[in-house]
């Protein structure tokens, strides 16, 4: 027997304003760019509630099957521009940060891509994904796009 807890049951307020914060943040920076960041985070980390998500997400947002296809492969293929690759190295970099901490080129080409505030907006939503990604993972959380989508109109 397993005891499932469901946070959004358990501790309504924080997971709202946990929900309401993680809108601001993925509206800080261009979606496309969001999208991506959220499902290769979410790889990275193996939450297939996340990538159930974020996937159908940037489909409906226009992303193509090839870009979705090709992210773990992001820095052999062509279709990804040089500001999306700074910020899916800076995803993998922040993400992986147990394997050391050697992200000093990941850096540089943030560096090259993205101004200050856009450094700090896209490493919160880095920092986002992953938040959802433990609770995803963590609690065994499965949800249908459509639900998440309205909770999430509901709590802005």
């Amino acid at each position: 027997m397993t005891n499932e807890i469901n946070p959004f049951a358990v501790a309504p307020a924080l997971m709202k304003n946990w929900q309401r914060t993680s809108i601001a943040i993925a509206s800080s920076l261009e979606p496309s760019l969001i999208h991506l960041v959220e499902i290769r985070a979410s790889q990275i980390n193996g939450c297939a509630n996340c990538l159930n998500l974020h996937t159908t997400y940037a489909r409906e947002n226009g992303e193509t099957e090839q870009r979705i296809n090709l992210l773990p492969a992001w820095r052999d293929a062509p279709c990804y521009s040089d500001r999306e690759r700074a910020a899916l190295g800076w995803t993998e970099a922040l993400t992986r940060l147990s394997e050391g901490h050697r992200h000093d080129t990941a850096y540089e080409a943030l560096w090259s891509h993205f101004t200050a505030e856009e450094q700090v907006k896209l490493t919160l939503m880095i920092n986002i994904i992953n938040g959802w990604n433990r609770l995803a993972v963590g609690f065994r959380l499965w949800a249908d796009p459509a639900e998440v989508e309205a909770a999430a109109k509901a709590a802005v």
